[in-house]
């Protein structure tokens, strides 16, 4: 890889990629709208408002793969979310379209499918069931990136991240945990494999109590290299059963799908 953008870079996922991936390409592109000054060896930095498509051409020209993990990354009002996650993707693939780049990592969520239950497994083939209008914000993500795909041929790694962070903390993690590690690994796998289509990838490393089957995806090669398995002792221990009848076990989003409309005061 010679140049290879990574939106949301200063984000806690974007920081996480940029050790992990460092090295990796001739010059990888931080962008997002906090200034990020301790560049290492191999990083530039362009500052960019995902809604403003002009900026989006700019920071695009040149660069040959995107790392998109750019936009709002928790709940909030449409108002919110609609800047980043609505017409921040969608200028990212139009501008992708424009300069000719034609592989995209798209950072989708597990709250895409977060109504689905807990005893279900999800494959690629399980329908949308957003639990958040950030998870809404994602099926519209998804779906600009199939269009792409099927009208002009942009390839995209639609991963659907679980818990991504140095650690499971409690019983849910168990099930979605991705390392920073397995993540940077699946990255490197897109970006190698001939073909890559439109695929969707759960984005969970090697966990036994995962919800999520990726054998449709093995094309890729990519063999997560971690395992909740190694902390499911101390998330046990630290974090106490809840009550069978607690609402938030129902589903597989857990907190996502049981708070209250957020619009709401």
């Amino acid at each position: 890889m010679k140049r290879v953008l990574l939106t949301g870079a200063a984000g806690t996922l974007g920081s996480a990629m940029r050790k992990a991936l460092a090295g990796w390409a001739e010059e990888l592109v931080l962008s997002d709208i906090v200034p990020i000054k301790d560049l290492n060896k191999g990083e530039s930095f362009v500052a960019c408002d995902l809604g403003d498509l002009e900026s989006v051409l700019e920071l695009v020209k040149g660069c040959d793969g995107i790392i998109h993990l750019g936009g709002v990354s928790v709940e909030g009002t449409f108002e919110s979310i609609m800047n980043g996650n609505l017409k921040g993707v969608y200028h990212i693939y139009e501008a992708a379209r424009q300069q000719g780049v034609k592989r995209i990592v798209f950072a989708s969520s597990n709250h895409l499918v977060g109504f689905h239950s807990r005893e279900e497994r999800l494959d690629d083939k399980s329908p949308m069931r957003p639990d958040s209008l950030y998870g809404v914000s994602k099926g519209f993500g998804e779906l600009i990136a199939q269009y792409h795909f099927d009208k002009f041929g942009i390839e995209s790694a639609l991963v659907r991240i679980g818990s991504c962070l140095p650690k499971p903390v409690n019983r849910r993690m168990l099930s979605t945990w991705l390392s920073e590690g397995d993540l940077a690994g699946l990255i490197k796998k897109v970006y190698a494999v001939n073909r890559l289509g439109c695929t969707i990838i759960y984005g969970a490393s090697d966990n036994p109590w995962s919800w999520w089957d990726n054998s449709h995806a093995n094309f890729i090669g990519w063999q997560p290299k971690d395992s909740s398995a190694d902390f499911e002792e101390e998330v046990l221990r630290n974090d106490p059963l809840l009550p069978t009848d607690d609402p938030v076990l129902l589903y597989q989003g857990g907190v996502f799908a049981t708070a209250g409309h957020f619009e709401d005061k």
